[in-house]
């Protein structure tokens, strides 16, 4: 019985624990500021550096507005002026800020990332509109 189990232990294969495998990256470490940086053999960075997204206060708004018109339809507040008053703020602010819900989804979409006209400032936005989206399209071009 001895001799069958040594003869199956000689037979066996290797493990896979048993094998090594070593991979080989060309990459260069370069200090940048207090920073180690991985740069990839044509000089340029292996892994990009992270997009900083600046959240301005237009995006803010829009955020609000629409959160605002979320609590005003789910009827967590009844009216404006309920609104305002939990809000602690004015209620015609919340009126002109409701109206950023009106805008076409693409002007949000630019907006929000960040790729809106010049022209589409907060104070521009805060004033009367043309709900005719092609209207506002025109008038923020």
């Amino acid at each position: 019985m001895k001799r069958q189990t040594a003869s199956v232990r000689q037979r066996r294969k290797p493990l896979q624990q048993d094998r090594i495998l070593t991979v080989s990256v060309p990459m260069k470490l370069a200090r940048r500021g207090s920073r180690k940086v991985v740069i990839a053999p044509d000089g340029t960075r292996a892994i990009p550096a992270p997009q900083v997204t600046v959240v301005t206060t237009l995006m803010k708004a829009i955020a609000r507005a629409y959160r605002w018109k979320d609590m005003m339809e789910s009827g967590v507040y009844a009216s404006v002026t309920d609104l305002a008053r939990a809000e602690k703020i004015n209620d015609s602010y919340v009126c002109r800020m409701l109206r950023l819900t009106l805008l076409a989804p693409d002007i949000v979409e630019s907006i929000l990332d960040g790729r809106h006209a010049t022209n589409a400032a907060l104070n521009n936005l805060a004033k009367p509109f043309g709900a005719e989206w092609q209207s506002q399209r025109s008038a923020l071009s």
